[in-house]
């Protein structure tokens, strides 16, 4: 049944082996060269996973510990390289004592204090430094050796490329907290910086959870996917988001140190003198009350759409996916009990990189939930 017919038509039951190379998978991912090397790939992206995961704690806490401008210059190579003397240590604390966060804000820091918070900031960078030596490596390791599947090559270039650009946006936001009058960076170019984080962040979960299902398992499952529930989960992941950035103008502004109280605000639904700044727009930035309370009506409108969309994973035919969303739904349910301990006791550190690492979390579980309902795992007629 393998010949060809006199009409030179295939038959029906031809071999699937005479037909030549098998059709690639959905998205790029491919049966061919490289297939091999996905077990190695997925085991470097969780690896970046990791790192960058870090970077968004350590930067939460150089943050909170008011350290992110102890370092007044950018040198991106040279700048690895700590002060090794004494007389290294007074030339870098001169630097910070030009600074108009020392000026305003640390006049009579002992160089003892400058340590600690250089450490911390230098620490923040000396990550990004390695996870971009990490990416590097891999990446020309799995190039040079052509163990990259066919469509992935510009997928793993991207979180690397990114990471650069996250480099130069780390000290365009520092360098904003440098000129006269500052005392910490400004907020929008900190939810940039940490907006691009989580980016890159959901790029490694996603790709490193393809790498971990053969591209045959992908094609077939992709057969099988929840149309309306992956339309909801990439919903949520948007609106998530947009509460991430929100939580970093948040945290640029001290915001959640203004208004210690909930359900209400100083007594009231809405802050007092939510548009008190001129011009107003400047007070979706700037003005502690309002930037809070935006934060607060994103999160239960976050949590309102969670439920739709966790309700609609309950009619899923597949118990792992239905699995998913509730893993999903109970960390957000956890994350909203963070949120508010956290404006209950004036944003302390611990509460709030609690509150980060959990918003790290739910993002996560977010994507693992979408690409669940789009790529949903075999399971047996039982189910």
């Amino acid at each position: 049944m393998a010949d060809r017919t006199a009409s030179g038509k295939k038959a029906i039951f031809e071999e699937v082996a005479s037909t030549g190379r098998i059709a690639a998978a959905p998205g790029g991912i491919d049966r061919g060269k490289g297939q091999g090397a996905r077990r190695a790939i997925r085991l470097w992206l969780v690896g970046l996973f990791v790192l960058v995961a870090a970077m968004i704690v350590v930067g939460g806490l150089t943050r909170l510990t008011g350290s992110g401008l102890s370092i007044t210059e950018w040198k991106p190579v040279t700048g690895a390289i700590p002060p090794l003397t004494e007389a290294d240590w007074q030339a870098e604390f001169a630097l910070y004592q030009s600074s108009p966060q020392y000026e305003n804000l640390n006049r009579g820091m002992e160089i003892g204090e400058f340590r600690f918070i250089y450490w911390w900031e230098w620490g923040h960078r000396q990550l990004g430094r390695v996870m971009g030596l990490v990416w590097a490596a891999g990446f020309a390791a799995f190039a040079l050796t052509r163990r990259i599947p066919p469509g992935w090559g510009w997928r793993l270039a991207l979180p690397g490329i990114l990471g650069g650009v996250q480099g130069a946006i780390g000290w365009w936001m520092v360098h904003s907290g440098l000129q006269d009058g500052m005392i910490r960076v400004a907020s929008y170019r900190l939810a940039t910086h940490l907006g691009l984080a989580f980016v890159i962040l959901a790029l490694l979960a996603w790709y490193a959870m393809l790498m971990g299902r053969s591209a045959a398992e992908l094609m077939q499952a992709r057969r099988g996917q929840e149309r309306r529930l992956f339309r909801g989960a990439t919903g949520l992941m948007h609106l998530a988001f947009l509460q991430i950035l929100l939580g970093a103008l948040v945290a640029g502004i001290d915001a959640g140190r203004a208004f210690p109280t909930w359900p209400d605000m100083g007594g009231a639904f809405l802050p007092p003198y939510p548009f008190d700044l001129t011009p107003w727009w400047r007070n979706f930035f700037e003005n502690d009350g309002l930037v809070q309370f935006i934060h607060r009506m994103t999160g239960y409108l976050l949590l309102a759409l969670g439920l739709v969309v966790w309700a609609r994973a309950r009619g899923s035919v597949n118990a792992r996916t239905r699995l998913a969303f509730n893993a999903m739904l109970a960390m957000m349910l956890g994350q909203v009990v963070l949120g508010i301990v956290t404006v209950l006791y004036s944003a302390p550190l611990h509460a709030a990189i609690t509150h980060q690492v959990g918003a790290i979390l739910l993002w996560v579980l977010i994507l693992r939930a979408r690409l669940l309902a789009r790529y949903p795992l075999a399971q047996s007629l039982r189910g």
